[in-house]
């Protein structure tokens, strides 16, 4: 596993969003680009319809993509949320779609389990509070993999069917995973940052409403690193 240093350079050019680059400094270091980009022709045009046509590209050291996220355009708040204490991923429906991915090679989620190169739907999961997944993360918030072919409309489906239908983008008969951390303020534009057992995360933010007001939602996915546990 690689070892990262905790300084964070960041470079911004551009309004928010569009041409905005950022770099962690790391071993090998990432970098994060924003621009205006349509969501990828294999996702149905019922999931395309609710993201945003902005990308984010994740690169390496060497130049070479990562993977690219599209977020959706604008969340919305379940009912009797405060936004005073700040948003939270549990302040949403489980199994809200929150974007998409695309990964142009192979890649390993937290779980370490094999994630084939393509397009997959992010939905936000929560883990359960059992003994078979105690200790297993630092939190119980996830962005579920859900292959693009499969998860055609952006409703809110049955937790079960989530997790069934997350387990398709894996070789294993466990749901494909982004461990979510807790992020209070978000960027203005996407960042990269390091976070504490050879994390590396994704920082953005998304529109959000609270029945007639609005506020901004923060994400913080983990593109590098994983579980310790077996």
């Amino acid at each position: 596993m690689m070892r990262v240093t905790l300084a964070v350079i960041v470079a911004v050019g551009g309004s928010a969003w569009g041409g905005a680059e950022s770099l962690v400094a790391a071993d090998p270091p990432l970098r994060v680009k924003a621009e205006k980009m349509a969501p990828p022709p294999e996702l149905t045009a019922a999931v395309r319809a609710v993201l945003a046509e902005q990308a984010i590209h994740v690169h390496d050291d060497k130049g070479q993509l990562v993977c690219t996220i599209w977020p959706v355009q604008s969340l919305t708040l379940k009912d009797g949320v405060k936004a005073s204490g700040g948003v939270k991923y549990t302040h949403l429906e489980e199994s809200t779609v929150l974007g998409a991915i695309h990964f142009p090679n192979d890649w390993r989620d937290y779980r370490k389990q094999k994630i084939k190169a393509g397009v997959y739907v992010l939905r936000l999961g929560l883990q359960p509070m059992d003994g078979d997944h105690m200790g297993t993360a630092p939190f119980n918030e996830f962005a579920l993999l859900c292959p693009a072919k499969e998860d055609t409309k952006p409703d809110l489906i049955d937790v079960e069917a989530l997790h069934e239908l997350s387990a398709k983008s894996t070789t294993r008969k466990h749901p494909g995973m982004m461990l979510l951390f807790p992020i209070k303020e978000p960027p203005e534009s996407p960042t990269v940052e390091v976070k504490p057992k050879e994390h590396i995360v994704v920082n953005y933010q998304v529109p959000a409403t609270i029945g007639n007001i609005k506020t901004a939602m923060g994400f913080s996915v983990v593109v590098v690193g994983a579980t310790a546990a077996e």
